[in-house]
């Protein structure tokens, strides 16, 4: 077959119309295996705690019961509970569960389950030994000690800084604060009740601390060093994946998730305003030289690091990561540069989708939640949204245009995800005809 042929044949595969669906006598129930909804259910609890959209949890399970032999399951999902119904030859099977775990699972545990759910879409592992794994999975412990996790904590403070608020004097000050917010999140882990108030407490002690002794001995603006000490408390993937529900047509979902990571942020708020209150008011100051505008590609390298220690990235994760978070990055600073600050959100949710899922697809890369959910993090609508609901508590006058510049990120970002997303499946879907379409070599010589 000639070149000219081949494209022919390619330019009909992809311009033909899609043919009328027939009217058929409906299929008879399927006899599935009676560990499947029991799998489904444990799989959805865990895939709930692994903070990703209910649209992808939807698609694999379904993915999960379609491939040993379930057509026709319904799978309801919100962000607090996964209702099944599997039918059956025996008859339907409904089940629900809620979230496996109280908050979301470390990196490690998310990426065991993705690579345990790829296996069992593609018939890789027996449904009663699954279960076994899946539990197993869920009781893993993290990669590293909690000397280490300190350290991550205080990383991550340090490079968020980086990015936030670049300035010699106060590298320092992020390095101790994000330390001891480190070891009030170990303690709070070990102390149930200190747990269920950590964001205010530890808000308080951290604006305190900045707004009577730190702030006036460097001379800076309080709120702009409190924040990154903060960061881990900071919900920006759960309001970016709110955001990615809402613009695709999941209103209760991500409506619940929004309220909920904005809850996340009225309680920092919250312990800001009870440290004002305790401090009294304060001038701002500006006193401080900035580092290089680009110090903020170091500030992504420590990110990484911290992420590595203290979310517990998956073993041999951490290049893929770093890559992931750069492309993220960069992104957002040419869409700054070239827009507005508002939709360089967007280019970087443009990039993010698909090189997250080139990443899955390379025989060592880490699934795409594992780099995504970081990047979201880096994208920092949370930071943001935390900064003008504080300066509107607190009196200060740009609250509220940081506010809307908040919600006007967020969705750009959700925005940009979406488009990339459907960008990367449409790519897939024509490559994947164009090669159905045209022969291969070894066909023409035979």
């Amino acid at each position: 077959m000639t070149l000219a042929a081949r494209l022919r044949s390619a330019a009909r595969a992809l311009t033909a119309a899609p043919s009328m669906p027939t009217l058929e006598d409906p299929p008879a129930l399927p006899d599935v295996p009676a560990d499947l909804t029991p799998l489904l259910r444990e799989l959805g609890g865990a895939l709930l705690s692994s903070g990703q959209s209910v649209v992808e949890t939807e698609l694999q399970l379904a993915a999960v019961a379609q491939a040993h032999g379930a057509d026709q399951v319904r799978v309801l999902v919100l962000p607090t509970g996964v209702f099944l119904q599997v039918e059956t030859a025996r008859g339907p099977q409904s089940d629900f569960t809620g979230p496996g775990t109280s908050g979301t699972l470390p990196l490690h545990q998310i990426g065991r389950v993705d690579s345990l759910v790829r296996r069992l879409t593609h018939g890789g592992v027996e449904l009663a030994d699954a279960r076994l794994e899946l539990r197993e999975i869920l009781a893993s412990p993290p990669r590293f000690g909690p000397l280490l996790v300190v350290l991550g904590h205080a990383l991550l403070t340090l490079g968020f800084g980086l990015i936030l608020y670049p300035t010699v004097d106060a590298l320092p000050i992020y390095l101790g604060m994000g330390a001891a917010v480190g070891v009030l999140r170990l303690v709070a882990t070990r102390w149930p009740t200190l747990e269920q108030v950590l964001p205010v407490f530890a808000a308080f002690l951290v604006a305190l601390a900045t707004i009577e002794w730190i702030a006036p001995w460097v001379g800076a603006d309080p709120l702009r060093l409190l924040t990154p000490a903060l960061v881990s408390f900071l919900p920006g993937a759960v309001l970016t994946v709110a955001a990615i529900e809402l613009t695709s047509n999941q209103v209760v979902a991500g409506a619940s998730r929004m309220v909920y990571g904005v809850a996340q942020l009225l309680l920092l708020a919250f312990g800001v305003v009870a440290a004002v209150t305790v401090t009294g008011p304060w001038e701002s100051s500006e006193q401080l030289d900035s580092l290089s505008r680009w110090i903020g590609l170091a500030g992504v390298l420590v990110v990484a690091v911290g992420y590595r220690f203290f979310s517990s990235t998956p073993s041999g994760s951490f290049w893929w990561l770093l890559a992931a978070l750069y492309c993220a990055y960069l992104a957002q600073r040419l869409g700054t540069e070239l827009l507005t600050p508002e939709l360089g959100g967007f280019i970087g949710g443009l990039v993010v989708a698909p090189v997250a899922q080139a990443i899955a697809r390379v025989r060592s890369g880490p699934p795409a939640i594992v780099v995504t959910l970081p990047a979201f993090w880096l994208l920092v609508p949370g930071a943001l949204g935390f900064r003008s609901l504080s300066e509107i508590a607190t009196g200060q006058s740009l609250g509220l245009a940081d506010l809307v510049d908040t919600v006007l990120a967020l969705f750009s970002i959700a925005l940009g995800v979406l488009v990339g997303s459907a960008l990367t499946r449409d790519a897939r879907q024509v490559t994947h005809v164009v090669r159905a379409a045209i022969p291969s070599r070894r066909d023409d010589t035979a």
